[in-house]
């Protein structure tokens, strides 16, 4: 009877706690005060920590200039870790709410198989990528650029010193989810996002000293491509189902979102010029991106979980639950796009960068954000619908396809939104 008494005492607590906690906001747009507060404290803490990646940006702008090409790697070097340990966040996540996860890195267990599928997804993806920023590069006239070696060397480098950290964050947040409570929904996304990019940024920093010196650099490309070349040529003939099932769905999805990120990179190089007028658009640039693909990450994750618990059935138009999800990422996103200007200034003003002004970033950021929220949610519910429609896995393709897309979309809203406000 004790046993029973203290579950009870909790679900009464937790529901004392819900009514105790519900903000005004909330109850103005309805949905639930849990989800609405933990997924405002991850992207609070993720534009927090995007200040670590927008002051080594801004701070770097020699290396930017030495080694051209390398800011147009930046944003999918970023995505990458969002994308794929993203995508393993969603997957723990559901595999929480369905019962089956156990915390072992065995590669007969679930979470040892998705960590497995996730490291050599990185590397795989980070030469990919490499290869692909040169031949993008060549495509839209990027001249000069770095060598095909030098861009794997810090694609590659970069990416695998930046996975190792980012796969211990999530298993942990993983881990804290089942023993805390916490819903892996609302957190997985803002902050993977936000320790990918902390890591990744001050990593292809140090990745890019590497290059220039044949002997080194050249070594690197050769070995980390005949390792990634074996891990696929295994992974895809594995026995073990949940890993080569996560493979086969994934690298698809993932060279498609490398190709619109290499396009935001793009863009973003394209403007280099108006950015280095006033660098602090710089420490603004990885909050802003990864702002959008974490509240993208969110409603892809909510969506996926409630797919898979048969809560939100796929339609042409949301309803119910979905709706309710919907809701609060544009509740979410205006406070949370003006705290990111707010940041960015503060970071230009603490390492003496130019700025237009905080008003100006923040009308850029909140212009900007309202712009990207609207691609969030079209893209998030839709991907949602045809994955399924096609017999596929949200968790696998959502959060890819939200974040790449809205790294596209981010940087020409971004631009759009310098352009309207008189900065650039």
């Amino acid at each position: 009877m004790a046993p029973n008494r203290r579950r009870n005492d909790h679900t009464e607590g937790v529901s004392r706690t819900r009514r105790r906690s519900t903000p005004w906001l909330v109850t103005a747009v309805g949905g639930d005060a849990i989800a609405y507060r933990d997924a405002f404290v991850a992207l609070f803490v993720a534009v927090i920590a995007s200040l670590v990646a927008g002051i080594t940006l801004a701070t770097t702008t020699d290396t930017l200039e030495e080694l051209p090409g390398l800011l147009l790697l930046v944003p999918a070097a970023l995505a990458v870790k969002g994308n794929i340990f993203g995508a393993l966040g969603s997957r723990l996540g559901t595999s929480i709410h369905t019962g089956v996860f156990q915390l072992s890195l065995r590669l007969d267990k679930v979470v040892g198989q998705n960590t497995a599928a996730a490291l050599i997804l990185s590397l795989v993806v980070s030469v990919e990528l490499a290869l692909l920023a040169k031949g993008v590069a060549i495509v839209f006239n990027v001249s000069p650029t770095m060598s095909t070696i030098d861009f794997i060397t810090v694609s590659a480098v970069g990416g695998a010193i930046a996975s190792l950290v980012v796969l211990g964050i999530t298993l942990v947040m993983a881990s804290g989810s089942v023993r805390f409570g916490w819903d892996l929904d609302n957190v997985v996304a803002p902050l993977v996002t936000a320790t990918g990019d902390v890591i990744t940024l001050p990593a292809l920093v140090w990745a890019a000293a590497l290059t220039g010196r044949g002997g080194i650099s050249g070594s690197i490309a050769v070995v980390v491509s005949i390792v990634s070349i074996i891990g696929v040529g295994w992974s895809l003939r594995t026995d073990h189902t949940i890993l080569r099932t996560v493979m086969r769905e994934s690298l698809p999805i993932l060279t498609v979102a490398g190709i619109l990120d290499l396009i935001a990179g793009i863009t973003i190089e394209k403007r280099l010029e108006d950015l280095l007028e006033f660098p602090v658009l710089l420490i603004l640039l990885p909050g802003f991106l990864g702002t959008a693909g974490a509240l993208g990450g969110v409603l892809s994750s909510r969506l996926a979980t409630k797919v898979h618990l048969g809560l939100v059935r796929p339609g042409a138009l949301p309803r119910g639950q979905a709706g309710s999800d919907i809701v609060m990422i544009f509740t979410l996103c205006i406070p949370i796009f003006a705290f990111a200007g707010i940041v960015a200034e503060f970071g230009g003003l603490i390492t003496g960068q130019a700025s237009p002004g905080l008003w100006q970033m923040i009308a850029v950021a909140v212009l900007g954000g309202l712009l990207a929220s609207l691609a969030v949610v079209i893209v998030a519910f839709y991907s949602t619908v045809v994955a399924i429609r096609f017999g596929l896995d949200p968790d696998t393709y959502g959060i890819p396809m939200v974040t790449s897309s809205l790294d596209f979309v981010g940087a020409f809203t971004l631009i759009l939104a310098l352009v309207a406000v008189g900065v650039a």
